[in-house]
């Protein structure tokens, strides 16, 4: 009968900790011979003063000098002898109050922690878990991904082939189970043929090897997968991908969208139910220098103003804000609306100058694309020559050179453009070319890629308007496909989410319930009793059984959690 396996026999099977234990092994002999070293002394010392001690005695006062009891029943009484007792505390306090704690906790104690983290960290998924979604490793977009899951109580569940990463992600409090990414069983003990969806979130040849295993194991389950190349996607969808995500192409679409050129019209970022949400610029149409109130947009076409970008920052709509030049009002309406109030628009001329497309990688191709099936003019910049060649075959003008350099921008005509585009993959340079567009042109719209969300605020202040990032577009995207409803991509950090309206607000107005002046959160639209209500007054009652439709970030919507559910209770 085999007998079950403690966290001391995978202690002992690990060899990195049986290095450490030989290493911990070796300090604790060390200290004893300084302890016999420091004895043997105390009696050679103790009989030059004409003193008689037993050997037993002679550890005693080493091991009470050392550890600084010092009781003073065994005492020098020579110079010498003192200096000794000094030389034998000062080793003391170094070695066991000092050395000796640091080498338990880093040899014993913490292989010790981690070892029982090993052993506890999952291998399976509870027995009848269903309704949950896989994610096939722990990246920035993963982490994104799973506080909306969190937010939305959907279960969730990791795959993490390194036995210790996924004890660390354990110990963080991330369901997490080990196993690796090309074996069937790995997903049979996950229960994917049970799950909601299975996001495969690696690099292209991997996700081809996940969707070929979990189809093994999971033949209906639906799997998104990440394409981080063009000509992936079409592999993809042969492996049995049910929904394949160009995330390259997709955010280079979508930077272009925020391209402000040409004549003046909406920029639809999506549908919710018959709703359609749009940007629209200000700059040189009848709306500049006017309030929101003034503008008279909803008496003029029906459409309704919900939130307004200024320098890169999403602001509740208010009826006395002013509209400068560089604003820009996310709008609210049905298809035939917008089709009318580009009507109203279009006989306003705006900015026909090209707009420079700095990086030709991916994302900036995807860009000029989109830009020129628009009939957007474009000047591309490029500085590396095999990009460059590549490049010539896509766009009508490219530029050879360092976007760094003020003469190349110029050539590319950064100082008459309606908007530039930053898609290099270096956050650090596209903040450096975000305050080197702004100083060139301080009129113009600076839309920028960014890669890690924390750089977020640093290129709002060097001057970028609007910026999107591949990670939350994949976040904004499986999240969408998940709740089955069409993309929609504010800007980066924003996000359009509906929530059910929490217990303590049910037969308040929307005044007194106190969202916008607590949370910072912009409810755009209500939908209770069978009807919409796009842009609610102050004065709507929310009623028992009403969501909510509101434009806020992470921080606010947790906040928006953490009040009214405390309230409830």
């Amino acid at each position: 009968m085999n007998r079950p396996r403690t966290v001391w026999h995978h202690l002992l099977e690990d060899r990195k900790v049986r290095r450490n234990v030989w290493a911990l092994g070796q300090f604790v002999l060390g200290l004893i011979v300084v302890i016999l070293v420091f004895s043997v002394l105390f009696q050679v010392l103790a009989h030059l003063e004409g003193s008689r001690y037993s050997w037993i005695t002679g550890f005693y006062w080493t091991l009470t000098t050392m550890t600084t009891l010092g009781y003073g029943d065994v005492v020098f009484v020579s110079d010498l002898g003192r200096v000794f007792s000094l030389v034998v505390l000062m080793t003391g306090i170094v070695t066991i109050f000092v050395v000796l704690p640091f080498t338990f906790i880093r040899y014993l104690y913490t292989p010790l922690v981690e070892a029982q983290l090993r052993k506890n960290t999952p291998r399976e998924v509870p027995a009848g878990a269903e309704g949950h979604v896989i994610i096939c490793a722990y990246n920035e977009l993963a982490a994104g991904f799973l506080r909306l899951l969190e937010q939305e109580g959907i279960p969730y569940y990791v795959i993490e082939p390194d036995l210790e990463t996924a004890a660390h992600l354990y110990l963080d409090g991330i369901s997490v189970v080990v196993g690796e990414f090309d074996n069937r069983e790995t997903y049979e003990a996950l229960r994917a043929d049970k799950a909601r969806l299975v996001l495969a979130n690696l690099d292209d040849p991997e996700n081809t090897n996940i969707i070929l295993t979990v189809r093994e194991a999971a033949p209906e389950t639906p799997i998104a997968a990440l394409a981080r190349m063009e000509s992936a996607v079409e592999i993809l969808e042969l492996s049995g991908a049910t929904h394949v995500l160009p995330l390259n192409r997709w955010l280079g679409e979508q930077l272009a969208n925020r391209v402000n050129a040409s004549h003046a019209q909406s920029h639809v970022l999506g549908r919710y139910q018959d709703l359609h949400i749009a940007e629209l610029p200000v700059h040189m149409t009848p709306m500049e220098g006017k309030t929101i109130r003034e503008t008279r947009l909803r008496e003029a076409v029906g459409v309704n103003i919900v939130a307004v970008w200024q320098r890169g920052r999403l602001h509740p709509a208010r009826p006395d804000m002013p509209l400068t030049p560089g604003s820009v009002p996310v709008v609210i309406g049905t298809a035939e609306q917008l089709e009318e109030l580009d009507y109203l628009l279009t006989i306003y001329d705006y900015n026909p100058n090209p707009v420079p497309v700095i990086g030709a990688g991916p994302v900036g191709i995807a860009a000029v694309r989109s830009l020129e099936r628009k009939d957007i003019p474009v000047h591309l910049i490029e500085k590396d020559p095999a990009l460059y060649e590549r490049a010539r075959k896509v766009c009508r003008h490219v530029i050879l050179g360092d976007a760094t350099d003020p003469q190349v921008l110029i050539e590319a005509g950064i100082r008459e453009a309606p908007s530039v585009v930053l898609t290099t993959s270096d956050d650090a340079m596209n903040i450096f070319l975000a305050s080197h567009c702004r100083r060139m042109n301080p009129e113009m719209r600076i839309v920028s890629r960014i890669t890690h969300e924390r750089n977020i605020e640093a290129i709002h202040r060097a001057g970028a308007d609007l910026v999107l990032g591949s990670a939350s577009l994949g976040v904004q995207a499986t999240f969408s496909l998940l709740k089955g409803r069409q993309l929609i991509v504010i800007g980066e950090g924003v996000d359009l989410f509906s929530t059910v309206l929490p217990a303590s607000l049910q037969g308040k107005t929307l005044a007194e319930s106190g969202i916008g002046a607590r949370t910072s959160l912009t409810v755009v639209a209500i939908q209770q009793n069978g009807r919409f209500i796009s842009n609610p007054s102050a004065s709507t009652v929310l009623s028992e059984g009403s969501e909510l439709l509101m434009f806020g970030d992470r921080q606010q919507r947790q906040k928006f959690s953490e009040v009214f559910s405390e309230e409830a209770h």
